[in-house]
């Protein structure tokens, strides 16, 4: 299965998601661990799909999410800066397009290591309190006690 970029972009504009996990860990400098994914969830009958993106994009993983629903997930921070150069290049069409910017944000942050200090910690966690990822109240506290 060949895909275009125009129609990588329509597919993760309706089945993709830009995901920040921020937690504790202690051994980390600022004493947390940001972990942001870029995720795209399909039915198992789909997987072929899954697999056709991880070829387009060359990096990330494909594994079973929960029941009958597998997904392709990159967490790998090289991998991650492939992502947002191509939906810079190739931009999203829907509103989904703002949190990828957010996302975005958050991935040149840590490239410069921004995560490893309290100040660039603080900047990410209010970056991703700011995106749809449904962990505010998780995030709000982490924000709270930097």
């Amino acid at each position: 299965m060949e895909l275009s970029a125009d129609w990588v972009v329509g597919f993760v504009d309706g089945e993709g998601c830009f995901y920040v996990e921020i937690n504790k860990h202690p051994e980390m400098a600022a004493k947390f661990q940001v972990l942001p994914e870029f995720r795209v969830v399909q039915h198992k009958r789909d997987i072929q799909v899954l697999y056709a993106i991880k070829r387009f994009f060359r990096c990330g993983v494909v594994r079973r999410n929960h029941d009958d629903k597998y997904e392709f997930r990159i967490g790998k921070l090289e991998c991650l800066k492939k992502i947002v150069e191509f939906f810079q290049k190739h931009p999203l069409k829907t509103k989904k397009n703002i949190d990828f910017r957010k996302f975005a944000k958050i991935v040149r942050k840590m490239e410069k290591e921004k995560h490893l200090t309290n100040e660039g910690l603080k900047d990410i966690v209010k970056i991703a309190m700011d995106m749809n990822t449904g962990n505010h109240t998780k995030l709000k506290e982490i924000y709270d006690n930097l």
